[in-house]
Formats: structure tokens, sequence, C-alpha cells
């Protein structure tokens, strides 16, 4: 569960950093504040606003994935394609904050509005300050990934409540071309790499438009998000932790088919922090004794999961934090009504 693409940031005195850094004595140097936030920012940049295409693997939790990706920027339009490349087909158009999710076997189809994109090469927050709150970012010096030069970046977290990271920029556009998960001593628990990729390629928004358009023979469902705030629904955190804050917060129907003007069809809450760099969602729906069994703790790579009964509410947090993070979240998570 690497993180997805955002609006644009205009990035002043980018050439000359990429200079400073190189020619730095000290291969694993600290950035400033300012120097971290160009290089992020040009990292979240580059995955907006830059066309390219290639096929990317993630690794984690003893499984591999890969995945063909194109990614075109038109003015302020964006359009991107991602086409699994194992276990069953999925492809993902989007066009802006529209997306459509096909599985082409079932023929049904998922149209969603994301107001973000959160899954590599796209990674950040934009124009997000925090992240110097909560990660000391050093340069490592430069590399290779997929036939392109690199810059290294490591972010290593203040406190216990993140992962560590290493990120792979590319020199000339910026755009992110591997991301590594790391653990507290610095073991790699998931990562997310191109194998190939080609930056710069012509624009081809009519190969993500004319798909998203042809959904004859498709069950298509479209959930409706309503945006809400946590306190509205009787919900509080009691002492927020520390380095996130709230980024959004939507009710859905439980049933992804049900119409929206169905009073009677239960809801998921879904309220989302950040601290820039990585996300936890909390859920929050009905109890429901015949959906609903024992409270788990599972961890797939870098991704945990905790869910458990609290009242007549089941409460479920998921992110890329330790699962002590998601304690601390279920622990803080107070019903006000």
């Amino acid at each position: 569960m690497l993180l997805r693409s955002l609006s644009a940031i205009a990035l002043a005195g980018a050439c000359s950093l990429w200079v400073s850094v190189a020619s730095a004595q000290d291969p694993a140097a600290s950035l400033e504040p300012r120097e971290v936030r160009a290089w992020l920012m040009r990292i979240h940049q580059a995955a907006n606003h830059h066309n390219f295409q290639g096929t990317f693997v993630v690794s984690a939790g003893g499984s591999v994935s890969s995945a063909r990706i194109a990614h075109y920027c038109d003015g302020r339009n964006q359009f991107e394609r991602v086409e699994s490349l194992d276990g069953q087909m999925r492809r993902v158009f989007r066009h802006n904050n529209v997306v459509h999710t096909l599985w082409p076997q079932n023929k049904l189809a998922l149209v969603e509005q994301r107001e973000s994109m959160s899954s590599f090469p796209a990674l950040l927050q934009g124009g997000d300050d925090r992240i110097v709150d909560s990660y000391d970012v050093r340069s490592l010096g430069n590399d290779r990934v997929a036939g392109h030069e690199a810059h290294v970046l490591h972010l290593r977290p203040k406190d216990a409540h993140r992962f560590g990271y290493r990120l792979w920029a590319d020199r000339v556009s910026g755009l992110l071309l591997r991301a590594e998960v790391l653990g507290e001593r610095d073991e790699v628990i998931e990562s997310s790499a191109f194998s190939d990729v080609v930056i710069g390629v012509k624009a081809q928004p009519e190969s993500v438009l004319q798909p998203m358009t042809r959904l004859e023979g498709y069950r298509v469902l479209r959930p409706a998000l309503t945006p809400t705030r946590l306190e509205d629904e009787g919900w509080s955190l009691r002492t927020p932790l520390s380095g996130f804050r709230q980024v959004s917060c939507i009710k859905r129907p439980l049933e992804a088919g049900a119409d929206a003007g169905r009073t009677s069809v239960p809801e998921v809450l879904q309220s989302i922090y950040s601290d820039g760099l990585t996300y936890v969602s909390v859920f929050i729906e009905p109890f429901n004794a015949g959906r609903h069994g024992k409270p788990i703790q599972t961890s797939i790579g870098a991704t945990q999961t905790m869910t458990r009964r609290q009242g007549d509410w089941w409460v479920t947090v998921v992110g890329d934090v330790p699962l002590a993070t998601l304690r601390m979240f279920v622990g803080a998570l107070e019903r006000r009504k």
C-alpha cells in the first residue's frame, strides 16, 4: 500500500539544489528543511506533471506483483492507466480525480471520485512541510535504477510511530524510481521499483479516456461518498497522535452497489490521517455478529491492519505504520453520543 499523486507544486531553486547535493563531501549528509522540501516536492511534481510509462514491481510480505503504468499530463489535466500483470486482471484508468477500476473477467467496474492518490510512484501530500517534523532526511549519494541515474534519500523517523524510507529519484526529472519502507533496524519490509521506465513519452490521453466510456456489458458500481466530520458522526480522537492530522472524512454505503437514496443501507465512516508521507485510515461501521468475528491483527509488508468491537460498533484501522501506532489510534477513538 505505497502511497498516490495529488496537485501541482511550483519548485524554486531546484537546479542549484541538485548541484549542491551531488557535490556534497559527505555521502550521508543531513539536509536543511528547505532542501528537504525542495527534494520531496520535486518528486511529487514529477509524478504529476511528467509523461512516463513503464513496469513497476512491488515486493511485500513475501509476495511479488507487477503492473504496467502510463501517466500523461496535458496542461492541467492528468491521465493515468495501470494494468496488473499478476493474478486476476485489473485495469485502473484515471482522469484527474475520476477513477475507473475494471475487472474484465467479472465484467465489473467501480467508478469513484478520489481526492488523492497514494501509490507508487506518487508518494507525498503536496505542499506538506510537516515531514521535517517527523523525519530526519539525509542524502545517500547517487545510484542507478532501471537504467536511470538517481539520487538516494534516507528518511529516518524521529519516533517509533512510523517507518523509515529510502527513496531513489531520477536526477533529471525527479521521478521516483524506487522506494523502500524500512523497519526499526533499517531492514526492508516493502519495496516498489521500476524495472523499466521511459520518461518524456508523447501524451496519449485517448488511451485513458476511451476505455472509461466503454462500459457496455459491465456492472457499474458508483458508491455514494458523503463528506462529513468525525465529530458530527459522534466520534473523536481523544489524543491525536503526534505528527498526524486528519486529511479526509467520508461516509459510504457498506453495499457497494446500493442506491444512494436507500436510507436503510448501513454506512461505513472512514477518517484518514497523514503525517505528510504515510497514511492511517480508521473505518467505523455498525457491529454485525454475522459479518464480524474476533478482533484481528495482521501484517503484510508495511501494511498493518487491526480490528476490534467497540460497543455497538466495529472499528478497523489500516496503515503503513507500526502496529503499536494503530493501537494508539484505536485507544484514542472515543464515542461521544
